[in-house]
């Protein structure tokens, strides 16, 4: 659970400093992944799954989505 914890602080640390030149779709990418990954290790965690799987695939879904979401915004 420490790992988890440590990993989320970077992941949130790196976001707020690394989206200044991103586009709005990057950055709705990158915030849905971010978002999805740590619902899923919740998730995992949650239901005695694995946090870990749970984060590849929930980061892997938030960022479609996000990219999706930043796409529509565009038009």
């Amino acid at each position: 659970m420490r790992n988890i914890t440590a990993i989320m602080i970077i992941l949130a640390t790196v976001s707020m400093y690394g989206c200044a030149g991103m586009t709005n779709t990057e950055q709705k990418t990158l915030s849905g992944a971010g978002i999805g990954a740590g619902g899923g290790a919740v998730l995992g965690i949650i239901t005695g799954g694995s946090p870990v799987v749970g984060a590849v695939v929930g980061g892997g879904v938030g960022a479609v989505t996000g990219h999706i979401i930043g796409e529509n915004d565009k038009k």
